[in-house]
């Protein structure tokens, strides 16, 4: 159950976020200005899918530099799940934005504008240009980070909604479907939606202190209960401060007879941790059997 990451220097980290929020930046400004004077709707969902990129990647890069913080008294566990926060802001962003983009797409596909054909073709594939760029900047960092990740995903679907457009706008040029435009913001939409619905709930879960998902919990209880010396454990939590770093603390009952071999059974115990399961920190509190909470639950205070 190893994570193997190669982890790409902070400085490098950076400095591709900053090219991908000016290459952002220029883009959405350039498409809001054409997808008016165009009379485009999907230019200016992409714009806004653009918009919502830019900010991410703000906050993404502001999360990083905070991140890196060490803990302090204010802190006691560092600054590492603000990267968490950054994820949720940024999903949450992708669902408004889409929900707003079918309710818009929905109103022109009953009046369908004017649409500049050229206009639209022309600056959809600068899009895509700028979107290939800035999903390849992030692609090499965004198994490390559930925050970096969430930005890589909003570079595919905006590179995605590109081709869309430029589809959209070849259609307007041909045939004159005008209901092509809104029927393209729509599917921008739907995708977006999609992504920000599906990647929401693991962030949301990781900001709930809930159990890392590729653990199986009950097998590390039973795994640490096989240990010689050890007779139960209760008052068991498993959580994640980060997002690869994956934590447990526990009341531990060992046998009378063994009591004077603590060190060397919580010793076995943070190995079997750490080898088999990949929890790299553990607290535990020892009980002996003569003073062990009665009745306690595995999981939780209870």
């Amino acid at each position: 159950m190893s994570h193997d990451h190669v982890h790409m220097p902070a400085e490098t980290k950076d400095k591709r976020v900053a090219i991908a929020i000016w290459a952002n930046g220029v883009l959405t400004l350039a498409q809001i200005g054409g997808g008016i004077f165009a009379g485009s709707l999907a230019l200016i969902a992409d714009a806004l899918h653009n918009f919502s990129d830019m900010a991410s990647l703000v906050i993404a890069f502001a999360a990083q530099k905070i991140a890196r913080r060490p803990a302090d008294a204010k802190m006691t566990f560092g600054y590492g799940r603000i990267e968490i926060v950054a994820a949720l802001i940024n999903y949450t962003t992708l669902i408004i934005i889409g929900i707003y983009l079918v309710y818009e797409g929905g109103m022109r596909i009953i009046d369908p504008p004017e649409v500049k054909g050229w206009w639209v073709v022309w600056l959809g594939g600068i899009a895509l240009a700028v979107d290939a760029l800035t999903a390849l900047l992030t692609y090499s960092m965004h198994k490390d980070s559930v925050n970096i990740r969430a930005l890589f995903l909003h570079n595919l679907s905006d590179a995605l909604a590109s081709v869309a457009v430029v589809i959209g706008g070849t259609l307007i040029l041909l045939y004159d479907m005008r209901w092509v435009d809104p029927a393209i913001t729509i599917g921008i939409a739907g995708y977006i939606l999609y992504l920000g619905l599906t990647e929401i709930g693991g962030t949301i879960r990781t900001l709930m202190l809930g159990s890392p998902v590729d653990i199986d919990t009950d097998a590390v209880i039973v795994a640490l209960s096989n240990i010689e010396g050890v007779i139960d454990l209760h008052h068991v939590h498993f959580w994640q401060m980060g997002e690869h770093d994956a934590s447990l603390e526990a009341h531990v009952i060992i046998e009378e007879s063994e009591w004077d071999q603590l060190e060397n059974i919580k010793y076995r115990i943070k190995q079997a941790l750490a080898q088999e399961f990949n929890i790299s920190h553990s607290t535990l509190e020892f009980e002996h059997p003569d003073h062990m909470h009665k009745d306690a639950h595995t999981y939780g205070h209870g």
